[in-house]
């Protein structure tokens, strides 16, 4: 997840609803050509998101510009994740949710940890299906 991925384009937010679904990203090892196969499979035009010696990107719906979801590569701060499309899940605490994830025979895949001023770590349930949690 990049930096800007939490800002979703700047928007004003309003307060942090648990249990809402805030963000989707995909990590893949070669982000460009999959952010150019879903450009011309689902018409979703991107724009570059700057990661120091590459680009990340935010996706956007054609028409009115939204930003719905980003591709990442799978490096620098995403270099530990699935290559997966991954939800994001707004919950009151990263740290206790982690906690009862490995309590209830879950497993904590990376983090906790902060990253564009939110706490987010990524979590596979009992059957093997993976999320990543966030709070502030």
């Amino acid at each position: 997840m990049s930096d800007s991925s939490l800002e979703h384009d700047g928007a004003e937010q309003s307060a942090p609803v648990i249990g809402r679904v805030e963000w989707l990203d995909l990590t893949v090892n070669d982000a460009t050509r999959v952010k150019n196969f879903y450009s011309s499979v689902v018409g979703w035009k991107s724009s570059d998101i700057d990661m120091g010696s590459y680009s990340d990107y935010s996706i956007e719906t054609p028409v009115t510009k939204e930003t719905v979801a980003g591709i990442c590569h799978a490096r620098g701060p995403n270099a530990n994740l699935p290559s997966q499309w991954l939800i994001y899940v707004r919950v009151a605490s990263v740290h206790d949710s982690a906690e009862a994830c490995t309590r209830l025979g879950g497993e904590v895949l990376d983090g906790p940890k902060r990253l564009g001023g939110a706490s987010f770590c990524v979590i596979k349930d009992p059957e093997g299906a993976v999320m990543a949690l966030l709070s502030d």
